[in-house]
């Protein structure tokens, strides 16, 4: 996978992601606050995607929320076992890694576009 800048994020996904964001993202806070508090990682990753894909877990199915994305959710961990990220770049990644308690870390999966956004949480 690319995982690389692409100009089209800002336009063509940030608005169908944002609008089905806020629709689970209680949900997605609360699973982000159990993976960290449970000690299974402190940099969990949610995978959006419009098909069914072999990476991480499925959380949320699109037809069964209402949302037009599928949410996965998986870790750093697996990101450099799978070698998206490089071994010698997960320090990077790591430093880069917003305040999970604020935003989300979302992987955008369409077809062979992929990216890497952090996006807040609602506030309350």
């Amino acid at each position: 996978m690319d995982v690389s800048n692409h100009p089209e994020l800002d336009g063509k996904y940030l608005g169908k992601i944002s609008q089905d964001f806020i629709k689970i993202a209680d949900q997605i806070k609360e699973a982000s606050y159990q993976i960290r508090k449970r000690g299974f990682s402190d940099f969990p990753i949610f995978i959006v995607s419009n098909t069914e894909i072999p990476l991480g877990q499925l959380l949320y199915k699109n037809d069964e929320v209402g949302t037009h994305w599928n949410y996965f959710v998986t870790y750093v961990d697996e990101f450099v076992e799978r070698n998206i990220i490089a071994k010698d770049k997960v320090d990077d990644f790591k430093t880069n890694y917003k305040n999970a308690d604020e935003f989300c870390c979302l992987f955008v999966i369409d077809g062979v576009f992929t990216k890497f956004i952090f996006i807040p949480y609602p506030e309350d």
